[in-house]
């Protein structure tokens, strides 16, 4: 363990410790990053995430212990009201709540993401890309002159969106799904989101190797299909 107050169990792949990272980057925090592997997990990781998934986030407490904070969205709130710097939600509690609501709508995005990993044939893949297709129409309704979600500011809102974005720099190499023909304004703040260093610095250099491995072992008909 560093010195660091702030760990973050994490898996590189996984969009939601990808989220928590985001977050922290963003403030400018120090944090210690430990990688777990899911399929061999640690003895007592159970202990600090009851559902035995991470992210999970430790943060050390005056007595030496940690305090254990489990579930994406959880961390990511719980970061924002006690970690300084910039803040990352509106201060008016109608567009905070607003914000708050498409967090939770990307979670539907990655519930089909994860049918697109498990398609066994062409036309569960197409069954699943229709439905982002869908759920990127809708945000295309709600995005102003961006550059980001609301505008000039990044806010928690592009944090959870920024690693959905990112299985699509993966996909893209297989095939181009079509998920954002005519969405000008959602392929602009993928660019954007693209370019902001927390989320660049959310993964390692070798996320792309690690997601067409996954795919592989899922036997994923997206890429079978592109080779």
């Amino acid at each position: 363990m560093s010195d660091s107050k702030l760990t973050l169990y994490s898996l590189n792949i996984c969009p939601f410790v990808q989220r928590a990272a985001i977050a922290l980057l963003e403030k400018g925090v120090p944090f210690e990053r430990v990688f777990i592997d899911t399929a061999n997990k640690p003895e007592g990781f159970q202990k600090i995430s009851p559902l035995g998934n991470v992210p999970v986030l430790a943060v050390r407490q005056p007595d030496g212990s940690d305090a254990a904070i489990f579930e994406s969205l959880v961390i990511c709130e719980y970061i924002e009201e006690t970690q300084p710097g910039r803040k990352q939600h509106p201060a008016d509690p109608l567009a905070r709540a607003r914000h708050r609501g498409w967090m939770e709508f990307a979670s539907s995005i990655i519930s089909a993401i994860v049918g697109i990993e498990r398609a066994a044939d062409e036309e569960a893949l197409r069954t699943n890309a229709d439905r982002i297709a869908a759920r990127f129409a809708r945000l295309e309704q709600e995005l102003g002159v961006g550059p980001y979600f609301d505008g000039a500011a990044f806010s928690l809102v592009d944090a959870v969106h920024a690693p959905i974005f990112r299985y699509f720099d993966v996909f893209d190499s297989f095939r181009d799904l079509g998920v954002f023909a005519d969405l000008s304004k959602v392929s602009a703040w993928r660019k954007a989101l693209a370019e902001r260093p927390s989320v660049q610095q959310a993964v390692t250099a070798d996320y792309h190797d690690e997601m067409v491995k996954y795919l592989e072992k899922r036997g994923s008909c997206l890429l079978r299909a592109g080779r």
